[in-house]
């Protein structure tokens, strides 16, 4: 399961308004290889449903994964800041065994 925090949940709505998505989308996480330290996080509004799909629900957000994001991201929670050293969308996975220093990948 992924959570999110309300500053992502913030965040996430105002995205969702700004581009007139409707209920029936949701936010699809996944795990894809590349970056610094091998995998890498992807982040997109989605409607279609895939075979395999995992949803959740937290904070009043839906959230998918396919099965192979979801054996690297159970756990995590989803973050949004917009501190001094840049703003964005933060994962806190307790799977990773490393992150590079931007925080965009990760290894296991």
């Amino acid at each position: 399961m992924i959570t999110i925090t309300e500053n992502a949940k913030n965040r996430i709505h105002h995205l969702m308004e700004k581009e007139n998505y409707d209920s029936s989308y949701f936010v699809r996480v996944s795990v894809e290889s590349g970056g610094c330290s091998g995998l890498s996080y992807n982040l997109k509004f989605d409607n279609e449903d895939r075979e395999g799909d995992q949803y959740f629900e937290d904070k009043g957000i839906k959230i998918c994964l396919d099965i192979k994001s979801f054996l690297y991201l159970s756990g995590t929670e989803l973050d949004y800041t917009e501190g001094l050293s840049g703003k964005g969308f933060e994962f806190q996975n307790p799977n990773a065994s490393r992150t590079c220093a931007c925080g965009d990948s990760f290894a296991v």
